[in-house]
């Protein structure tokens, strides 16, 4: 059996592992995809991203499989059902931002043509390789992460800090802060 060696944060179990292997890092294009991640991300905020990772395929359920026009027409039973939902974050601020993260969203693509080219113009197109040596080089923030949380601000998104958005390129792979000898920057 081949033993890879990962970055360290992903070590607690095999869902954190698929995770790390499979998606975190991975340039994602795909406006779907990077809505999902933006949802997931907004409802990390402040909890554990492992509990939200856990509970993902009940976002799933809850948020129309993410898709963002659905989410966008959502009503205010939709929302208190939501809030009843024992299978995602309750909190009523952030059910009610998923709902007008998803109205900016369309604003963006109608603006940009889609989120992602709006999104991937903030690193030139392609992600950022920071050539982390250890976990202890990564930061939560950075003041691109800063400049990007203050345009989705303005743009109306909700939760959307720079710590947020910093997890979102991570997530999405704008940025690579797969530790040096970790097996997936090979």
């Amino acid at each position: 059996m081949e033993i890879k060696t990962r970055c360290a944060w992903c070590e607690k179990d095999d869902l954190y592992r698929n995770y790390h292997d499979n998606e975190w890092g991975k340039p994602v294009y795909d406006d779907q995809i990077l809505f999902e991640f933006l949802i997931l991300e907004t409802f990390q905020a402040g909890l554990s991203w492992y509990m939200v990772l856990a509970k993902r395929e009940n976002f799933r359920k809850a948020f129309a499989n993410f898709d963002y026009k659905i989410v966008a027409e959502f009503n205010e039973d939709k929302i208190q059902e939501l809030l009843l939902d024992a299978g995602i974050v309750r909190n009523k601020l952030k059910v009610r931002a998923a709902v007008s993260n998803a109205i900016a969203f369309m604003k963006v693509q109608e603006e940009f043509g889609s989120f992602s080219k709006y999104i991937w113009n903030f690193v030139d197109g392609k992600p950022i390789d920071n050539n982390r040596k250890s976990l202890k080089e990564i930061t939560s923030t950075t003041p691109l992460s800063d400049v990007i949380s203050k345009d989705l601000k303005k743009r109306g998104f909700k939760f959307v800090g720079s710590t947020v958005v910093y997890a979102h390129m991570q997530a999405t792979g704008m940025v690579n802060d797969h530790v040096e000898d970790c097996w997936t920057r090979n």
